[in-house]
């Protein structure tokens, strides 16, 4: 029984969101952090939990221009490299029994409508995956960041709040 969180990344800032996460999930159970460019497309049978990252872009999830105008915004220097969680979720395969959820990052304007985080949970759903839990959001101070004060703790905490029913539902078949 493990997690599998995989994230794009342009700045920086989902990957420290993903690994905080990781941080929290490992609390109670292994995890692997996995930058979507080596994460697998065939999510094995011990994964039971999915959690999906990255930045919103465009009201959504990023698309090649979108990664290319960060890019260009980021000197060359970005984190993910061969393409995003867009294409990646077209391209995953797993159990329906494998619990999901999704998370952004995204410039701290709440009045800004969209997040990536609800349409790649969106796109998990129609891939027969059930949600573990409502997508997340945290918040960086601009473009680039950095991440607004608290988030990273923010995401190790819920790292931990997410694997706690999965342990707690394990451990009662263990007992029975």
């Amino acid at each position: 029984m493990r997690a599998l969180v995989v994230f794009e990344s342009m700045f920086g800032n989902t990957e420290t969101i993903a690994s905080a996460i990781g941080e929290g999930l490992a609390t109670r159970m292994p995890v692997d952090v996995v930058e979507v460019g080596s994460a697998p497309t065939e999510i094995d049978s011990d994964v039971v939990l999915l959690v999906v990252g990255g930045p919103t872009h465009a009201f959504g999830m990023s698309r090649p221009q979108t990664r290319q105008d960060a890019t260009k915004q980021a000197g060359g220097h970005v984190v993910s490299r061969s393409g995003g969680i867009r294409e990646w979720l077209e391209a995953v395969t797993g159990s329906a029994s494998i619990r999901t959820v999704a998370f952004d990052t995204r410039v701290d304007q709440r009045w800004i409508p969209g997040s990536a985080a609800r349409a790649a949970q969106r796109r998990l759903h129609g891939k027969g995956f059930r949600a573990a839990a409502e997508p997340r959001t945290f918040y960086v101070q601009g473009t680039p960041g950095p991440l607004v004060e608290g988030e990273r703790s923010r995401a190790r905490l819920w790292g931990a709040e997410l694997a706690a029913p999965l342990v707690a539902k394990n451990i009662g078949r263990q007992h029975i």
